[in-house]
């Protein structure tokens, strides 16, 4: 079964993405927020992405640029009630794989997002191994090199550096982070984020050189 995240707003009278994929089968993952949304796609497990253009706190199109900025590559459908042939230009040279706009037939919304998981399906492959030199992760062993060297680490370390080495070179936040690995709410009070990345930094550093995952002052955490 495919996993879609739909980022939609479910104010009244809105004509839903989620709802009708989910009636067809889908497995799908509402987000109501842009910022919710974007959490929940970095996490990596969806096979495509429903955005909706005009959210109560992003534009649908700075979404898609933010995915795409940071190396996503899952399909996306960017939707909206607009017909101006240059929001569609704009959205799918953002980086989306289709424009639908509304009203829509059912039918075809649902042929478009088969119609991409199709493309997707023929041109990508799921990595099993991630690396960010010195590092490489196998997702299948579940084991850790560093320097071709083995690196013993625990199940929620290992968690925690897969979605690190997913976003190499990028600025995630505690929240970010939070969300994507452990799931749920983050509570800014907690310190598990602080706790489970200074662990990791101690078991991939080595004496005399820089660290490999740095602190970004006010901002977060960033690998490589």
């Amino acid at each position: 079964m495919h996993r879609v995240l739909a980022i939609e707003d479910h104010a009244p009278g809105h004509q839903g993405v989620g709802p009708r994929l989910a009636e067809s089968g889908f497995d799908v993952e509402v987000a109501r927020t842009g910022r919710e949304g974007i959490a929940l796609a970095l996490s990596g497990q969806y096979d495509a992405i429903t955005i909706e253009r005009r959210l109560p706190d992003l534009d649908g199109l700075a979404i898609v640029t933010t995915m795409r900025s940071v190396g996503m590559d899952t399909p996306i459908v960017l939707v909206s009630s607009s017909q101006a042939v240059e929001e569609r230009v704009q959205g799918l040279r953002a980086g989306c794989d289709d424009y639908l706009t509304r009203p829509f037939v059912a039918e075809e919304m649902l042929a478009r997002v088969e119609a991409i998981l199709r493309r997707y399906r023929h041109t990508s492959a799921p990595a099993t191994v991630l690396r960010v030199p010195p590092l490489e992760l196998d997702l299948i062993r579940h084991t850790l090199t560093a320097n071709g060297k083995p690196v013993k680490l625990r199940p929620a370390e290992l968690k925690l550096l897969e979605y690190l080495m997913r976003h190499p070179r990028t600025v995630l936040t505690r929240t970010m982070i939070f969300e994507s690995v452990w799931g749920g709410r983050y509570d800014p009070a907690s310190n598990i984020v602080d706790v489970h990345i200074g662990r990791l930094r101690s078991r991939l550093d080595t004496p005399g050189m820089p660290s490999l995952l740095r602190t970004v002052r006010g901002s977060g955490y960033l690998l490589g």
